[in-house]
Parts: structure tokens; C-alpha cells; sequence
């Protein structure tokens, strides 16, 4: 599987769900246990590698406005959730946290920004493929600490000044 075939999924499933990461999720694995378990793993890696990708100082700041706050796991759901939102959105969001401003059509804080279950899609398709648990992906242990320059995410004047756009949007009141 390449990197197109690992997007084609992404957003097929994120369209057909209508945006819901739930039913997102659910529809990657029906798509997935349709593969071989080698595609399956293919997708895994292409998964991973672009959830360590967004293990970014910056990008928590970015989750941090939009959510009113991230947790670690917050942040991890929201980075799966972020590759769940398809190619667009998650290199922009990367080149520039604060262009989510404009990326993001809707946002609710319901149901947005934690893909959990995305994040187990692969696994889930895998062990029903197989009856097995998803062998190392043979990929680069994630980084300890995030990339970049850590921010304190308790002051609200620095963000609102790091990611003025996303600060009017989901903050200004």
C-alpha cells in the first residue's frame, strides 16, 4: 500500500462516515479486514509514521485552543483524529498549526478532535484477519518529548498569540 492508497481509505471512510471518528473507525476496519494482513500492516505503518510525525510542541498548542485543553492522551487521540481528517488538513496543520483556523470546516468539541478509535483501526483488522495481535511495524520507537520548543499551555496570552486565528475562532468571546 502506498502513501495515495493510505489516504484514498482515510477519506473514503471519513466521508462515508460523515465526519463522525467513531463510525470512521468502524469503516476502516471493514475496508481493512477486505485487504490482505500485508496491506494491513502497510496502512499501520503509514499511520504511525504520520501519528509520530505530529508529536509537535506546536501542534499541542493547536489542540490545546481547540480542545480547552489536551491531556498526553488527549493529545494522542487528537493526533489520530488529525490523520483522520485526510491529507489537507493534516500536512497543512503540520506546515502551520494555526492554519486549522481555516482547514476545519465544523468543530465540535463533542465529538471532534478525539480519534481514538482510528488509532485502532489497523490492529482491530489485523487480529480479525489473522486471529492474531499486530506484529512491530518495524518502525523508529517514538521520541520521548514532542519535537520543537515546549509551550505553557496554562497561559492563555501566549496562545492566543502563538495561534491568533485559531484563538478568535474557538476562544474570542
Amino acid at each position: 500500500m502506498d502513501e495515495t492508497e493510505f489516504w484514498a481509505l482515510v477519506d473514503g471512510a471519513r466521508e462515508d462516515a460523515e465526519g463522525d471518528p467513531e463510525e470512521q473507525a468502524d469503516l476502516l476496519v471493514e475496508r481493512l479486514v477486505l485487504l490482505d494482513p500485508e496491506a494491513v500492516l502497510d496502512f499501520a505503518r503509514h499511520f504511525e509514521a504520520r501519528y509520530q510525525r505530529a508529536y509537535r510542541w506546536d501542534l499541542w498548542g493547536a489542540a490545546w485552543v481547540l480542545l480547552d485543553g489536551a491531556s498526553d492522551d488527549a493529545f494522542d487521540f487528537f493526533r489520530c483524529w488529525l490523520i483522520g481528517q485526510g491529507r489537507e488538513v493534516f500536512e497543512g496543520a503540520l506546515h502551520d498549526p494555526d492554519a486549522l483556523a481555516e482547514l476545519l470546516d465544523d468543530f465540535d468539541e463533542e465529538i471532534d478532535g478525539d480519534g481514538e478509535d482510528l488509532g485502532y483501526a489497523a490492529d482491530e483488522a489485523y487480529e480479525q484477519l489473522t486471529g492474531l495481535v499486530m506484529p512491530g511495524l518495524g518502525l523508529p520507537p517514538a521520541p520521548a518529548e514532542p519535537e520543537g520548543t515546549p509551550l505553557d499551555f496554562e497561559n492563555e496570552a501566549q496562545l492566543a498569540a502563538r495561534y491568533p486565528r485559531l484563538w478568535e475562532r474557538f476562544r474570542g468571546d
